[in-house]
């Protein structure tokens, strides 16, 4: 796990893509990794490919996690709990109080994890309102 970079920004698109297309994460433009690759860390194979990323944005007193995935090959292998994990250490670091998450999935990693449902309204406004209704999300918390 380590902290991408600027020129990460293709190989974080190019990982999401699938998700993008599996109707799992939202189409972001390459210009949205580029700008705010400091957000994510990232699963990096030996080779250097990215097989896994985990954006933290910051907002006041809270954070959102967004953009999970871990390409195919790399699923079951316990690299998005690591990704996650990393995840909270770094949101603890930056003093954060509350993470916030929407997922179409099943959440289960994140519930796992301490996870609970919560009301939209009690998340940063900004990403609140960004949340496509038609999606069918569901936001989930957590304390820190």
């Amino acid at each position: 796990m380590r902290p991408a970079r600027r020129d990460d920004g293709p190989a974080l698109a190019a990982l999401s893509r699938p998700f993008v297309h599996a109707g799992a994460l939202r189409e972001r433009p390459l210009s949205l990794y580029l700008s705010r690759a400091s957000d994510f860390l990232v699963a990096q194979a030996p080779d250097g490919t990215l097989e896994g990323c985990l954006g933290l944005r910051e907002h006041p007193a809270a954070g959102v996690l967004y953009n999970f995935c871990v390409a195919a090959h790399r699923q079951g292998s316990g690299m998005g709990a690591r990704l996650l994990h990393a995840a909270l250490a770094r949101a603890r670091n930056r003093s954060l109080t509350t993470l916030f998450t929407a997922t179409t999935g099943s959440g289960r990693l994140f519930l796992q994890n301490g996870f609970l449902p919560a009301c939209p309204a009690l998340a940063p406004a900004e990403w609140a309102r960004s949340l496509d209704p038609a999606r069918g999300a569901r936001v989930l918390s957590r304390a820190l």
